[in-house]
């Protein structure tokens, strides 16, 4: 197997265990079948990153997240062919985790209008607040590319494995996850949209990939004089 199907197989993975834990842990959630509360999926999120990325890294990057994979072309870390595949399979995955939900719970619990099958999108989403969830979405997504740069991309970074990924996604989800459902990930929105949970879709793709390219702008210019030995 080559370096690209592999590759795609450990964004797969990756993915699929995002979305299919990250979106889980807001079903089970439900008063009417366990419990749960912003923390549990603040967790769900950060642990499914943290272990994924560090078992993945080595063979993919651990990107699991189309905006990541875009920001990285941006910076000229990977090309075209492999940005374009990774993302294909983190789609996939995505669609898979959600059916997987899905066909597991059955639509009638996994798709209640409460959770919505654990679909990003918050009080800001529902009341039609494009800025507001552009800006958090943006801001979000700076955030989580500016770690993965710095723990992980960077040669010269304190090897954390997916950790410093994993705590800054739930340190999101615990801040706006409320507001905006805090994807940051077009991947992890796209999975419970394709049952019918559109709301401001474009804003999830377009202010997570906005926020990813302007952290490799910040970071190329004032992190990587002369140091950056990334490869």
């Amino acid at each position: 197997m080559n370096d690209m199907a592999k590759g795609s197989v450990a964004e797969f993975i990756g993915t699929f265990a995002l979305v299919f834990f990250g979106a889980g842990s807001i079903i089970i959630g439900q008063p009417d079948i366990g419990a749960g509360n912003l923390v549990t999926v603040a967790l769900a999120h950060g642990i499914a990153l943290a272990v994924f990325i560090t078992a993945c890294m080595y063979i993919s990057g651990g990107q699991f997240n189309p905006a990541v994979s875009i920001g990285l072309f941006a910076l000229k870390k990977q090309d075209a062919t492999k940005t374009f595949t990774f993302v294909a399979a983190q789609l996939l995955a995505a669609a898979c985790a959600a059916g997987v939900l899905v066909f597991t719970l059955g639509r009638e619990v996994a798709d209640q209008e409460s959770v919505k099958l654990g679909a990003t999108i918050g009080e800001l989403t529902t009341a039609g607040n494009v800025k507001g969830v552009f800006i958090f979405e943006m801001l979000g997504t700076f955030a989580l590319m500016f770690s993965v740069l710095a723990g992980i991309v960077d040669g010269r970074a304190h090897k954390l494995g997916g950790f410093c990924v994993g705590l800054t996604v739930a340190m999101c989800i615990v801040t706006f996850g409320p507001l905006t459902g805090a994807s940051m990930n077009p991947a992890r929105t796209f999975g419970p949209a394709l049952y019918g949970h559109w709301d401001m879709n474009w804003v999830y793709w377009v202010a997570p990939i906005t926020g990813s390219i302007l952290a490799c702008v910040v970071y190329k210019v004032f992190w990587t004089e002369g140091g950056d030995s990334a490869g």
